[in-house]
């Protein structure tokens, strides 16, 4: 743009015609064009000013036209500020005015030709195309950078969800070795004193007995405390079927319908087990909703005489044959998880269907549990407070399953 302001005035200087009258106001009017033009610099950022600056230099342009008719070629530079500067239409709009401008100025000042005609027209066509290139680029650019923003903001949210879950696994696994060894043990010293205080009411020992049965009560109630610190707060009310409900509802969206069922008389389970069917459920409710591309799903939990069993079934695409024959990593966490509590975990996957199926014996689940502690425990016990943080720690973090290929 400088230089062709240049050109203007160099030849205003030198009138091809020998008339010099109009020398000094086109080199005014091209002082103040450049003035403007790089007083713009000034408004970066600020679209409705850079919008009024455009059309001072407009002005100045139409003025420089009508004395000066090699103003005319200010018009390129002109063109691309248009197409930079407005919407899109309005861009064109400017674009096919100016272009109409300078055909009619240099007409009138040249004379009419095909050359005065073709020359703007042709820049036009050739600034437009240039500026609709430089905005398909820009957006691109945009859009990749939003991308680009999204992925990092979404490894870094991945990363703190793992490590939270990381934290929380440590927590419970800590809660749940306390509670089966020290809570048991002193539950179970607490028993047997108790048992002697009675049997042996005359006995000489009897004060250090009921001091130790004290003693280890106290023991027992700071033992609960540091495994309720441990977990999160329990949710109250919170049944395993309860939570597997949770589970369905985050998993529904737009094109996902969920339903969970629960058959048969719910009971108690001890805590490693429930956690095992909360945790395989989470995973594979995970798997439907990133990859099945599934429309329905339905989780099944199952209180049968000898077995307790939990069924997640989708209509989704399947799993990749060739990934399903070697097995993946969330599935085979999942089965590692279940076997190591006795129970049994099945997948079936074709196009149109996936279940994955988990089952534990009853009498499995029974043994687990001390007879002792069943007694002493109840509906409040450890194993219960347990499983709900559990559940809770599940409900409160998003989904964080393996992938399903």
């Amino acid at each position: 743009m400088t230089a062709l302001t240049v050109v203007v005035v160099v030849r205003a200087m030198v009138p091809a015609g020998g008339d010099s009258a109009h020398t000094v106001p086109v080199i005014v009017l091209a002082a103040l064009f450049l003035i403007v033009y790089f007083a713009g610099g000034l408004l970066r950022g600020r679209p409705v000013a850079a919008r009024f600056w455009l059309a001072g230099l407009t002005l100045l342009w139409l003025a420089l036209i009508g004395l000066a008719p090699d103003a005319v070629y200010l018009v390129f530079g002109l063109f691309f500020l248009y197409l930079h500067l407005l919407p899109r239409l309005w861009g064109l709009a400017a674009v096919v005015a100016a272009t109409a401008v300078s055909v009619v100025g240099f007409g009138l000042h040249k004379g009419w030709s095909v050359a005065g005609v073709v020359g703007p027209v042709l820049g036009a066509i050739v600034a437009i195309a240039i500026g609709l290139g430089y905005r398909a680029l820009f957006r691109e650019a945009a859009d990749r950078q939003a991308l680009i923003d999204e992925l990092l903001s979404t490894r870094a949210a991945l990363a703190e969800r793992e490590r939270t879950a990381g934290r929380l696994a440590e927590r419970e696994r800590l809660a749940q070795e306390i509670h089966d060894t020290v809570a048991q043990g002193l539950s179970s010293i607490q028993m047997l004193l108790h048992a002697a205080e009675r049997d042996a009411p005359d006995h000489p020992a009897l004060p250090q007995i009921r001091l130790a049965r004290e003693t280890a009560a106290d023991n027992l109630a700071e033992t609960r405390q540091l495994i309720g610190d441990l977990t999160p707060a329990a949710l109250e009310g919170q049944s395993l079927g309860d939570a597997l409900e949770r589970l369905a509802r985050r998993a529904e969206g737009p094109g996902l319908s969920a339903r969970t069922v629960v058959e048969g008389t719910p009971m108690r389970l001890p805590m490693p087990i429930e956690a095992a069917l909360v945790r395989v459920a989470q995973g594979a409710v995970s798997n439907v909703v990133r990859h099945a591309r599934a429309d329905r799903m339905r989780i099944t939990l199952t209180y049968a005489d000898d077995a307790v069993r939990l069924d997640v079934v989708d209509d989704g695409i399947g799993i990749d044959p060739a990934v399903f024959g070697r097995g993946t990593f969330g599935l085979n966490a999942m089965r590692s998880r279940v076997e190591q509590q006795g129970g049994t975990m099945e997948v079936e996957s074709e196009p149109g269907h996936t279940a994955v199926a988990v089952s534990f014996p009853l009498h499995a689940a029974d043994g687990d549990v001390p007879e002792h502690a069943a007694r002493l425990s109840g509906p409040a016990s450890d194993d219960r407070r347990g499983v709900v943080s559990e559940v809770e720690s599940v409900a409160a973090e998003p989904s964080s399953g393996k992938d399903r290929s």
